[in-house]
């Protein structure tokens, strides 16, 4: 827009009365944005915000936020995890901790014995082949873990852990009877 003469005038005025920017740009025709970037070119004086604020509580300190836990949330993929304490293990060793179930495979699939087997082999990684991400157990527990079996190709879990992750989705068609 060309800032003529007249409509620098006619926006001085309309900005002195108070009103909007929006109403302002409505009323010369041109966008709020614009109003609001050439009153800024101007000089014009600020406008009071338009949130209303309890006088009362602009010098109240906030609280402070919650202080982050410090340390590592999961354990170094470094070190090995640790192996569950067995029953033969003194009384005085502290207890495992409780392992949350997965989910449940859908009643139409039976259960694949190489994914109970992928979950309870050790990690076995190699520098080159990318590994399953398949996290197993309770994030920051002693427990936790990834799956750690080759990877598909372009994928980031192996075959079975894939075979969950990625589900076909129905064709619509497929419900009209």
């Amino acid at each position: 827009m060309d800032w003529t003469d007249d409509a620098i005038m006619r926006l001085r005025s309309l900005w002195d009365d108070g009103l909007s920017t929006a109403e302002i740009g409505r009323r010369l025709g041109i966008s709020k944005n614009a109003v609001v970037g050439k009153a800024h070119r101007l000089d014009l004086p600020a406008r009071p915000s338009p949130i209303r604020r309890d006088p009362a509580t602009l010098n109240v300190p906030r609280e402070p936020a919650p202080r982050r836990v410090s340390g590592p949330t999961l354990p170094s993929m470094a070190e090995p995890p640790e192996a569950p304490v067995s029953p033969a293990t003194p009384a005085a060793a502290s207890p495992a901790p409780a392992i949350t179930p997965v989910a449940a495979p859908p009643v139409n699939r039976p259960a694949r014995p190489s994914l109970v087997a992928a979950m309870t082999a050790p990690i076995r990684l190699s520098p080159r082949a990318p590994a399953c991400c398949w996290p197993i157990g309770e994030p920051g527990t002693a427990t936790f873990r990834f799956c750690g079996e080759p990877a598909l190709n372009g994928k980031p879990y192996c075959g079975p852990h894939a075979d969950i992750a990625y589900v076909r989705v129905r064709d619509r068609r497929e419900d009209v009877a």
